[in-house]
């Protein structure tokens, strides 16, 4: 049985005419965003067309806004976000000394909504989360990635590998096999591209919203038919983890715009 999934998901990939990594050079790597059409292309470089802006517009309001609890602001903190929060997006996720474990940009806003402001974090992929998260990265648009050098992140980061490699799900596939070894093929009628979180949160035009880079690999995990980790679980910041390592120097695009 096991063998008979895996021929199915290597079935997909090879009706769905893809190109496989190996026919290009190992050292390129290239944005999701130069996998896209042309016309979706222009409506990422158009702020003014952007959809996601509107959430990075959402999320200049709440840097701003005074929590109920505690009369307090990210700006009271920390001023101005076009010069506090340049750079800092692209050092995540990231270790914490206070949590023991790595943490996300949003599990990160959230420890500070809780601890900082006294105020109960808000839901994953909430439109007050996924707002200042995207106002936070915007302002390390263009930007390199910079994983997070802390040495206690390391075991985590190898863990995050291993899951990218690891075979799941009723297909049988991994994070690798598609985004490695096939990337710029199609599966399913999709594009694959390399898996680099350049543009995350990203609009996507299927879900008609911003989602997280979370919402994509639990996406991705449906899509292999295998259960997907929680919300914030573990397993999903050591993949974020490890995938910031792979897109290292690689420069920020939030909010991208995806079919």
């Amino acid at each position: 049985m096991r063998h008979c999934r895996l021929a199915l998901g290597l079935l997909l990939l090879k009706l769905s005419g893809g190109v496989l990594a190996a026919d290009a050079p190992p050292d390129v790597r290239r944005s999701g965003f130069d996998f896209m059409s042309p016309q979706t292309q222009a409506m990422q470089r158009d702020d003014a067309q952007n959809p996601g802006m509107l959430w990075v517009q959402e999320g200049a309001l709440l840097w701003t806004q005074k929590t109920a609890s505690s009369q307090q602001s990210c700006a009271g903190c920390h001023a101005d976000a076009a010069t506090s929060m340049r750079g800092v997006a692209a050092r995540y996720p990231a270790f914490d000394s206070t949590a023991k474990r790595p943490l996300s940009l949003g599990q990160r806003i959230n420890q500070c909504r809780q601890t900082k402001q006294g105020a109960s974090p808000w839901a994953a992929e909430s439109a007050e989360l996924l707002g200042l998260e995207s106002y936070v990265t915007h302002q390390s648009r263009g930007l390199p990635v910079v994983p997070d050098s802390d040495p206690r992140a390391a075991p985590f980061r190898e863990r995050g590998r291993l899951l990218y490699q690891q075979r799941m799900g009723q297909l049988n596939l991994s994070c690798a096999l598609c985004h490695d070894d096939h990337a710029g093929g199609r599966l399913g009628g999709s594009l694959i591209p390399q898996a680099h979180p350049t543009g995350y949160p990203v609009y996507r035009l299927e879900w008609q919203g911003l989602g997280s880079l979370q919402r994509r690999l639990r996406n991705c995990m449906t899509g292999m038919r295998a259960e997907p980790f929680a919300h914030g679980a573990p397993e999903l910041v050591a993949l974020e983890l490890y995938l910031a390592q792979r897109a290292a120097g690689m420069p920020l695009e939030t909010p991208g715009v995806r079919p």
